[in-house]
Parts: C-alpha cells; structure tokens; sequence
C-alpha cells in the first residue's frame, strides 16, 4: 500500500505539478541543498529550487523508498547533461501533511559540481543569490 504523501509526492515529480508542490510546502519549510552551507528557509525560496531541480534533472528515476511514520528517505538516480547522479531526498512531513524539511544528497562529485553551476546561474538570475 502506497503512502498517500508519497503518491502526491511522485505527482509533483513525474507530472511537474508544481501547483501541489506550493500546496504542501509548509511556509517555514527548511530545505538543505548539496550545493549551499546554510539551508533555505520558506515556501517560496523552495519551491523555487525545487522546481529548478525538477527541471534540470533528466531521466529521472527512484529506486528505493524507506518511510518511518513522517519521514522518507528516496533513493534516486537521474542525468545532468552529460552526468549520471544518484541522490537521497529527505523528507519530512509534520501532521497535517505539509513538508516541514527537505534535504537533497548527490553523488559524484563531479556531478556535484555541475549541478552547484546550473543552481548559481539560475539563482542568481533569480535575484535569490550575488553574483
């Protein structure tokens, strides 16, 4: 039987459905990416790269999926140009269905480093980080 949070969840993924992903961000929402030290707080901010991600990543692809009451851990692999990447989404929710911390892992480095590049780029263009 399939988690209902987790079927919403791969709606957002597979379908692009980033209304439902506004939908159950939570306002304060704490998301930690692999490119940045300091983790983003807020809907807005994580939409934002959440949807960036969604659409950088090509083939994407989850293998294995671990739920413990609110918390998930979804194992996944996915194509960044030219670039294999395998990752783990960490996801918690709070009780009435709202993500409340997303934390993203990825593997290789090099991978890695593409993928910090392509985030720079679009964030700053963004207005959401320096240049």
């Amino acid at each position: 039987m399939i988690d209902s949070r987790l079927e919403k969840w791969h709606n957002i993924v597979f379908n692009r459905d980033m209304k439902l992903l506004h939908e159950l961000l939570d306002e304060n929402v704490e998301f930690h990416s692999p490119t940045v030290w300091q983790p983003k707080l807020g809907r807005d901010i994580t939409h934002y790269i959440l949807t960036m991600v969604i659409d950088i990543f090509q083939d994407f692809q989850y293998h294995r999926e671990w739920i413990d009451d609110n918390n998930m851990a979804l194992e996944f692999s996915t194509t960044v140009d030219d670039k294999k990447v395998k990752g783990i989404d960490l996801i918690k929710w709070n009780d009435e269905g709202k993500i409340i911390h997303f934390e993203v892992m990825l593997r290789p480095m090099n991978g890695l480093q593409l993928m910090y590049d392509k985030m720079t780029e679009r964030l700053q263009q963004a207005g959401f980080v320096a240049k």
